[in-house]
């Protein structure tokens, strides 16, 4: 797999987008990429500046170039250089938890896994007003996979 696979799915009070990509490098070095809030702007297209730190517990802000708004789940779930788990929105009327696994292979290569579910009551009334998470997550796992592989690095 040279090209990020996405995975959408629709459904009336649920959503799902999935994106993989394989990279060449280690998961310790994408880990470090995933969780530095400071320096995701620079190699990450999609967000344009992350406040507060990356780690269990912690609630984020997100903001994404071209809009106003923002997005601030909680980091629910932190397993260093393995998974994390974002959580946002107020079960059971709109709720999102985007989920990020690395999966090393013997090559030193690492499967990267990011998805997105929503679910919830309001979602069919909040779905017309969310961006296209296909194109989203794709140019998200283009732009971590161009960090992480620079300089053929693979630790």
């Amino acid at each position: 797999m040279t090209e990020p696979a996405i995975t959408q799915t629709h459904g009336t009070f649920s959503m799902s987008c999935r994106v993989e990509a394989a990279i060449r490098s280690k998961p310790e070095r994408i880990w470090r990429l995933l969780t530095n809030a400071q320096d995701f702007p620079r190699w990450n297209s999609t967000v344009s500046r992350i406040e507060g730190q990356i780690r269990e517990g912690e609630r984020l802000t997100l903001h994404v170039p071209g809009t106003t708004r923002t997005f601030a789940p909680t980091v629910s779930d932190f397993v260093p250089n393995e998974r994390m788990t974002w959580t946002g929105g107020f079960a059971p009327m709109f709720k999102g938890v985007r989920t990020f696994k690395l999966r090393p292979h013997k090559d030193g290569s690492t499967l990267f896994t990011m998805e997105e579910r929503f679910s919830g009551l309001m979602l069919p009334l909040a779905k017309s007003a969310m961006p296209d998470f296909g194109a989203v997550f794709e140019q998200y796992a283009r732009d971590l996979k161009r960090e992480a592989e620079k300089g053929g690095e693979t630790t």
